[in-house]
């Protein structure tokens, strides 16, 4: 089934501010948000792909990348698309507010989840560098990450004896009394949010039930990854509390600029110096390629700046097919002459005022 377009989905163009784009995903959230749509598999569904859209048009680099190269250009960044709700929530915390239900007014849908229970782990972001070749033909990195992870001596409990706490009963709430009709609810002060008291303390974890811990992760880096491109590691983040999923981890990769060439979406561009006389007379010169090196013909009457094109010697893309590499050529004019050189020289430029 052909997945339909992002803007498609939000009912934006494809010229919209972020602030459109914003506005247009909150109304469609509300519409079709999972507690107010329980048991509607056709809202939950929407809700997702409305919510996709909005990851993808909401970041700058995502929305590049979409705009050039469809989802295939999403992929190559690494993002699937979300799985679950809590991942959607987590990720859009500025929309939803800290909890799950509506836009931080938890009354609108009549949400009645407890904090004290499974909480999704917190998102770690990593600057990887990698080289110009690497970015272009892809690779295999290895990163050493530290990271929160369920404590192995108490299992992510905090400890022995745990027991429901009496003042919240379990909520990770308390309400005391506010101004007029209203109360105001806040985090427990006796369990701290959590639900639950633990009687004896483990040493390992402190009562967190986390400890922190390198570990080496493996990143794939698609070929043609551009600078400052985005890939999610689902399941990489840190681990979540009272059996909740773990966050995501998401590389932002920084690719180091080469000393021959740059890039220009999928074409590269090259300058080639070249003696005035080949430039006037045409010729061929050896060029330095992704792959190696390679015959470039140089037509009569070359002018500076002027571009020549090496057919698929460029980047590939998602769906393979391969940019060209862009010779832009520079003329060298030398700064000593033999006599023999001048003479000549000379000569050509009296026949040229002649003519």
């Amino acid at each position: 089934m052909k997945m339909r377009d992002y803007y498609e989905i939000l009912g934006v163009n494809k010229n919209a501010t972020p602030e459109e784009i914003k506005k247009a995903y909150r109304k469609l959230a509300m519409k079709y948000h999972p507690d107010k749509n329980q048991g509607n598999k056709a809202a939950e569904e929407k809700f997702k792909e409305a919510s996709n859209a909005y990851e993808v048009l909401s970041d700058p680099e995502k929305r590049k990348a979409y705009d050039q190269r469809g989802i295939a250009g999403i992929h190559d960044m690494g993002f699937e698309g979300f799985t679950d709700f809590e991942d959607i929530f987590s990720r859009f915390s500025d929309i939803f507010g800290r909890d799950r239900s509506s836009f931080g007014f938890e009354d609108i849908w009549g949400s009645n989840r407890q904090r004290g229970g499974p909480q999704r782990g917190s998102d770690i972001r990593y600057k990887l560098a990698i080289s110009f070749l690497e970015a272009a033909f892809g690779a295999e990195k290895s990163i050493q990450i530290p990271r929160s992870e369920s404590c192995d001596i108490c299992h992510g409990i905090g400890g022995t004896g745990v027991t429901t706490c009496p003042k919240c009963k379990g909520t990770g709430r308390s309400s005391r009394g506010g101004r007029g009709l209203f109360t105001i609810s806040e985090v427990c002060n006796q369990c701290g949010g959590s639900g639950n008291v633990v009687q004896s303390v483990c040493n390992t974890c402190r009562g967190s039930g986390q400890v922190s811990q390198y570990r080496t992760i493996a990143v794939r880096i698609p070929p043609g990854i551009e600078d400052g491109a985005n890939l999610r590691l689902q399941g990489q983040g840190n681990s979540g509390l009272k059996g909740g999923p773990p966050g995501d981890l998401y590389v932002n990769i920084q690719v180091q600029p080469h000393p021959d060439f740059k890039r220009d979406g999928q074409n590269i561009i090259y300058e080639a110096f070249i003696p005035f006389t080949t430039a006037a007379l045409g010729g061929e010169i050896k060029v330095p390629t992704l792959k190696g090196i390679a015959t470039l013909k140089i037509p009569k009457g070359a002018q500076s700046n002027q571009m020549l094109r090496l057919r698929g010697q460029g980047i590939s893309d998602a769906r393979g097919n391969r940019g060209d590499q862009l010779v832009k050529i520079a003329i060298a004019v030398p700064k000593e002459l033999s006599r023999e050189q001048e003479r000549l020289l000379r000569q050509y430029a009296q026949l040229m005022s002649d003519e």
